[in-house]
C-alpha cells in the first residue's frame, strides 16, 4: 500500500469535476507508456521460521537500517519510526514499503522496457536477501501465509493501519487476512485516452481471472491444504465488497473517468491525513467530504492528496488512478515478478493484441466474468468456462501476449526480445501444472506433511 509523506498541503478540491481531472490528467502518448511492477514477499526468521517482529536486533526496522547504511536508501519515517524507504533525488529504484504484517514490498520505478523490469528485481532481490543473511531473515514468494496463524502475524506501526485493523471485521470476514496474511505481484500500466482506458480497463478486468489462475501459488493454511489454488485471491471475495470485485459497471455503456469517480465518492474512507497524523473516519463517505460535511470535521474540505489516498483504499480486481493496476496474481518467485508485467504488457501495450484480447472477452455477460471470478480460486486452470477450461484459455491469451511483446521490439543486449519473460507461464499453461500444484506435490510427497520445507526450498 502506499506512504505518505508529510509536506505542504496540496490544492483544495472544488468541485467533483476537479476529481475527474486529476484522473485524466494520467493519460500518456503510447511514447511515454511505462511499466511499474510492486511484489510483496514474507519475511521470516531463518532459525525459527516465525514472522518478523518491527522492533529489535533483527526486526523489520533493523532490515531497513542495514539497508540505508549499505546502500544508500533513504527513510521515510511517521514521527520518528521507520516505515518506508525511498531512493536519493534522482537514483533509480523505486520505493521500499511495509505491508500490514510486515510483507516487504518493492514499488518499482516506472521503466520503458521488462528487460529493465528484471534488472530492477534482481537489484532489490541482491540487496534485501544480502541483509537478511546476516540477520537470519529469509523471503518467501508465496500469495498466502502456509504457516502462521493470524495472531501470530506482527503489526507494523503505520497508522494508516491500525485504523483498517479497527474497520475491517465490520466489513467482511477475511480483511485481516487480506491485510496480515497475503502477498502479490502487481503491475501499473498507462492510458493514452478516457477511450483507450476504457477498453484496457474491460479486457484486464475481464482476464484477471486467467492470471489468478497462471500464478496460482497459495493452498496452505495454516501448515495444511486449504482446498484453494490461490487462497489470496479466495480471501479478497469476502473482505470488503463495497470496495472490491469485478466492476461490472465498468462494461455497461457510458463507461468513463466521471463513472469511475462517481464509484469512488461512495466507496467508504479510512481514514484523512493531517499534520502527521490519520484521523479516523472509517465509512464515511468522500462525497460527504467534498461538501464539508464529514462528520466530526465539518467545514473541512478535501484536497488532491486526500483523493489520491482515497483511490488507493479501493481494491477491485483491476484499479484506476492515473493508471491501471493489475491486482489479480499470488506473489511469486523472482520469474513470477517480471512474467506479471510480461502478461499484461503484452496485451495492453500493442493495438493488435488488445483488440484480439477485447475480442476473446466481449461477448462475457457480468454472470459469467462474476461466476470466473468466484470459481478460479479453488478451481485453478482446471476451471471449466463456457466449453473450455481456464487452461486452455490461458493458452490462447499467452498467444496473443506473445504478439503484442514481439510487436514492441525491446531488444536486450543478448538479442532477446521481452518474450522471454512469459516463458515460467508458457510452461504452467502448457503442462496445467501451477506453482500451487508443485508445491501440494512436494507436501504430500519429499515434504511428508511438513510444511516448514516450503521455506527451505521456495524461498528466495
Amino acid at each position: 500500500m502506499s506512504t505518505r509523506e508529510q509536506g505542504a498541503q496540496s490544492p483544495t478540491v472544488e468541485s467533483r469535476d476537479d476529481l475527474i481531472g486529476w484522473i485524466a490528467a494520467g493519460e500518456k502518448p503510447k511514447a511515454q507508456w511505462r511499466i511499474g511492477t510492486e511484489h510483496e514477499k514474507f519475511v521470516f526468521q531463518t532459525g525459527t521460521l516465525e514472522p518478523v517482529p518491527y522492533a529489535g536486533p533483527a526486526g523489520i526496522q533493523a532490515l531497513m537500517q542495514e539497508l540505508i547504511r549499505r546502500y544508500g536508501w533513504i527513510a521515510i519515517k511517521e514521527n520518528d519510526t521507520i516505515i518506508a524507504l525511498k531512493r536519493p533525488h534522482g537514483e533509480m529504484g523505486g520505493n521500499i514499503s511495509l505491508e500490514p504484517g510486515g510483507q516487504f514490498e518493492l514499488s518499482g520505478e516506472p521503466l520503458e522496457t521488462l528487460h529493465e523490469t528484471a534488472e530492477e528485481t534482481e537489484q532489490h532481490l541482491r540487496e534485501v536477501l544480502d541483509v537478511g543473511e546476516d540477520l537470519q531473515i529469509g523471503f518467501l514468494g508465496v500469495g498466502f501465509s502456509p504457516k502462521w496463524r493470524l495472531e501470530d502475524v506482527p503489526t507494523m506501526p503505520k497508522q494508516r493501519y491500525q485504523v483498517m485493523t479497527r474497520y475491517m471485521p465490520h466489513v467482511g470476514s477475511r480483511g485481516l487476512d487480506m491485510m496480515y496474511r497475503t502477498a502479490t505481484v502487481q503491475v501499473n500500466l498507462d492510458f493514452a485516452s478516457e477511450a483507450d482506458m476504457v477498453k484496457k480497463l474491460r479486457v484486464s478486468l475481464a482476464l484477471q481471472p486467467i492470471a489468478t489462475a497462471l500464478f496460482a501459488s497459495s493452498p496452505f493454511t495454516e501448515g495444511k491444504p486449504n482446498g484453494f489454488q490461490s487462497m489470496r485471491s479466495e480471501v479478497w471475495r469476502d473482505t470488503d465488497r463495497r470496495r472490491t470485485g469485478m466492476l461490472p459497471f465498468v462494461f455497461e455503456p457510458g463507461m468513463s473517468y466521471a463513472r469511475y469517480a462517481d464509484y469512488a465518492l461512495d466507496v467508504p474512507m479510512y481514514f484523512v491525513y493531517r499534520d502527521g497524523t490519520y484521523i479516523d473516519v472509517a465509512g464515511a463517505s468522500f462525497r460527504d467530504f467534498l461538501g464539508g460535511k464529514l462528520k466530526g470535521l465539518e467545514g473541512m474540505r478535501p484536497t488532491v492528496d486526500d483523493w489520491s489516498d482515497h483511490l488507493t483504499t479501493l481494491f477491485p480486481e483491476v484499479r484506476m488512478k492515473r493508471f491501471l493496476e493489475m491486482r489479480g496474481a499470488d506473489g511469486g518467485r523472482w520469474q513470477s515478478i517480471t512474467a506479471l508485467p510480461a502478461f499484461w504488457t503484452g496485451l495492453l501495450y500493442d493495438e493488435a493484441a488488445l483488440d484480439q484480447a477485447w475480442h476473446v472477452v466481449k461477448d462475457w455477460t457480468a454472470e459469467e466474468r462474476e461466476a470466473l471470478r468466484d470459481d478460479v480460486p479453488r478451481g485453478g486452470l482446471r476451471t471449466v468456462f463456457r466449453k473450455t477450461t481456464v487452461r486452455e484459455m490461458a493458452r490462447q491469451v499467452l498467444r496473443i501476449s506473445r504478439v503484442g511483446l514481439k510487436n514492441r521490439r525491446r531488444i536486450n543486449d543478448k538479442n532477446q526480445d521481452e518474450t522471454i519473460y512469459l516463458a515460467p507461464l508458457d510452461a504452467i499453461a502448457g503442462n496445467g501444472r501451477t506453482v500451487a500444484d508443485e508445491l501440494l506435490a512436494r507436501y504430500s510427497g519429499p515434504w511428508n506433511g511438513n510444511i516448514d520445507q516450503i521455506f527451505e526450498e521456495f524461498a528466495f
